[in-house]
């Protein structure tokens, strides 16, 4: 075992040896030489580059080390999810209340689109559409004695396949035409994809009251809703899109903004049409008629 006469520093005796051999010899420490430099006014220097140098490479191995979320991690999707209730509630707030002139990226979106707010409102959508349909479909035959309701669970599946499908793949071609236009004509911008999604997302919350609404059996009122529901959504997806076309040649941007207009009334024409349809039938006396002599006639 070391003794504590083992763990000296070797350096300390060697001095002591030498001021012994030359006491009149004079020493200079670091501190001494520090305040002797200041007291003269000049600048004192610390040479730390090395030190800097060596931090930084630590930094960067460092920063090399750190793992990346892979797409297959929910670490990955997270970012896609960070905005809070309010952001969401005033992005809808801008989606029902389009004004001209106001943006809905620059203005809500912020630099900061999230995939939260359009998939519960896409979700919600498909079972608000479902529900309503069946119910509108029972008030309307309520009258009609040869009318037996059936639950139509299937309307469910169809209608997150169509809304589902509506609202990814019409920003991924969406998105992938304007970045080609981007390339082919400078002066065109364009948005990222999760932008256009975010948009186009949102853009649905109005049909959610107005699929509600389409359970009170009048068709009158059921195209009045389509058409304002279509108004309002159509207008945030144009005052959106049409800054970043117009400035692209006139027959694309009109094609552009056109074709945009008429996917987005495919869609709530063909929710109306499919989930709300009003079967054709005799009025309710007439059918009771029908209905008591076909019964008379087995007997």
């Amino acid at each position: 075992m070391a003794s504590p006469n083992d763990l000296q520093f070797q350096e300390f005796e060697e001095a002591a040896e030498l001021l012994s051999a030359d006491p009149g010899a004079s020493t200079l420490s670091m501190s001494a030489s520090i305040a002797s430099s200041a007291a003269a006014g000049e600048e004192v220097k610390l040479d730390l580059s090395e030190d800097e140098d060596t931090q930084e490479e630590s930094s960067e191995l460092l920063g090399s080390q750190k793992p990346t979320a892979s797409f297959l991690t929910f670490e990955y999707y997270q970012s896609f999810f960070d905005v809070d209730t309010v952001q969401v509630l005033d992005r809808v707030k801008g989606s029902v209340m389009p004004l001209p002139g106001r943006n809905f990226i620059k203005h809500y979106l912020r630099s900061n689109p999230d995939l939260y707010g359009p998939f519960w409102i896409c979700a919600t959508l498909v079972f608000s559409v479902a529900i309503s349909g069946n119910l509108s479909t029972f008030l309307s035959e309520r009258g009609n004695p040869d009318y037996h309701y059936r639950p139509q669970f299937h309307r469910v599946t169809i209608a997150a396949v169509v809304i589902f499908l509506y609202a990814w793949l019409v920003p991924i071609g969406l998105w992938s035409f304007l970045t080609w236009r981007q390339g082919a004509e400078r002066q065109v911008g364009g948005y990222s994809f999760l932008e256009t999604v975010c948009v186009y997302g949102y853009s649905l919350f109005i049909y959610i009251p107005t699929s509600v609404l389409w359970i009170i059996p009048s068709e009158w009122l059921h195209w009045t809703l389509v058409l304002v529901a279509m108004a309002i959504s159509g207008s945030v997806l144009v005052l959106t899109f049409w800054p970043v076309v117009r400035d692209d040649t006139k027959l694309t941007a009109v094609a552009t903004v056109g074709t945009i207009i008429v996917l987005h009334a495919l869609l709530a024409v063909g929710c109306k049409m499919y989930f709300f349809q009003t079967a054709a039938r005799l009025p309710v006396s007439e059918a009771t008629n029908n209905y008591n002599a076909s019964t008379t006639g087995v007997h």
